[in-house]
């Protein structure tokens, strides 16, 4: 009989492999000093393009006073205990009444964590009879979620729209015998790649179907549309989205999410998620905190013009310099080159080091073999000096790899 603690020295795991090499670094590294484009990172500061820190709300003035008074009256621990049972509060139901009119629904639910209620919010909605139909490049917290799911779940190749109908037939069919019904599941804006979830045509198709639609819009809420208000406002589909999820972790620069959608089917939710049943309440000064990140999303569009000035001049540049940023509609800006993981480690390193550039580097499992993905998230704190020093240095640096000069060894730090 084998200890179940072996596989923790065996076999690390895709990732962990690399975990005596890359701790530190690579994987888990440190970014210090006050939140912002520039940061300490091993005791030199660098030009930081790794924040999910859209807007510039994580140190704005407005929003450092409104989370130490909150935490100064209220402290951590206020309200004690799950919604359910003593945690509940009027700020609560203030932030969730305002989340829902902002993002045009009759009703929100907060979450304590984005990924944790996305995966309760799944389990929730579907059981065994239920067929789920979702997209192949679906994030983590999606996937997680369907692990919990009995029933039968059907995957669609990446904006295959096409293959999704295919998908909603044999789905339909399903259903008839079991009595369930289909739930499609689909992002707004993919993390990593920037392009948008197809929710046009996935809400056309509802003419021929009948589903219901789940959007997770991590990053899509507060960068996409005429006012903020997600991806499914950009494209005009509201009405069409059935479940909205947004979370507080991009945008608003804060802890928890919330998922949007009819009254009915968020009471239905308030009595059975278990991660918000069995959960202690979001703390009071995350709350108020989120309270004022909201009304600043709402009434200082400035910070979304700013944002969107950074994004346009980075990707436009990146592109005109012969770069691939793949076909990115949103602020997440890919640059993919191609090489193994040693490769993307001296790539990393030479930006760190030697452009003092930092970014975050993505390999297989999370993109195919041989592909090297650096990521760059543009933010309203950021400049037009920090993109063109970026641009010159990606350049350069696409230019090295071309001739060869990277080592395959994983770089040593």
């Amino acid at each position: 009989m084998n200890d179940v603690f072996d596989k923790c020295t065996v076999n690390m795991g895709p990732l962990g492999q690399y975990a005596d090499r890359s701790e530190g670094y690579y994987m888990f590294p440190k970014l210090e000093g006050e939140i912002g484009n520039r940061m300490i990172f091993m005791g030199k500061e660098r030009l930081i393009w790794s924040l999910n820190n859209y807007l510039g709300l994580a140190n704005h003035p407005e929003v450092r006073k409104a989370d130490a008074e909150a935490a100064a009256k209220f402290g951590m621990a206020y309200p004690m205990g799950a919604r359910m049972m003593s945690g509940q509060s009027l700020y609560h139901e203030q932030l969730e009444r305002e989340l829902a009119a902002f993002v045009g629904r009759e009703a929100s639910y907060l979450l304590n964590y984005g990924y944790q209620g996305m995966v309760s919010v799944i389990n929730s909605m579907v059981d065994r009879r239920d067929v789920i139909v979702y997209d192949s490049e679906a994030h983590a917290c999606i996937i997680d979620g369907m692990r919990l799911h009995f029933g039968k779940r059907f995957v669609y190749p990446h904006n295959n729209i096409e293959n999704l109908e295919t998908q909603l037939k044999r789905a339909t069919k399903l259903t008839a015998e079991t009595g369930g019904g289909i739930l499609v599941i689909t992002e707004g804006v993919y993390g990593m790649s920037g392009d948008l979830g197809k929710l046009k045509e996935i809400v056309a198709l509802k003419q021929k179907y009948n589903f219901r639609l789940l959007v997770d819009d991590a990053h899509g809420f507060g960068t996409m549309g005429p006012n903020g208000a997600g991806t499914d406002e950009h494209l005009g589909v509201q009405d069409g989205v059935d479940l909205y999820f947004g979370t507080f972790a991009k945008s608003m620069a804060g802890i928890g999410g919330f998922i949007a959608g009819e009254k009915k089917v968020i009471k239905y939710l308030m009595y059975n998620m278990r991660s918000q049943i069995f959960a202690k309440s979001l703390p009071m000064p995350m709350v108020l905190g989120a309270l004022k990140r909201l009304d600043m999303i709402r009434t200082m569009p400035e910070l979304r013009t700013k944002l969107w000035t950074i994004v346009n001049a980075l990707q436009s540049g990146l592109k005109e310099a012969g770069l691939d940023i793949g076909n990115t509609e949103s602020p997440v800006t890919p640059v993919m080159l191609y090489g193994g993981v040693g490769e993307a480690t001296q790539i990393t390193h030479d930006l760190r080091e030697n452009y003092n550039i930092f970014c975050s580097i993505v390999t297989y499992p999370v993109v195919p073999k041989g592909v090297i993905l650096l990521r760059l998230i543009p933010t309203a704190v950021h400049t037009l000096e920090d993109v063109a020093y970026t641009i010159n240095a990606f350049k350069e640096v696409k230019e090295k790899l071309v001739r060869k000069e990277y080592s395959t060894e994983m770089a040593a730090f």
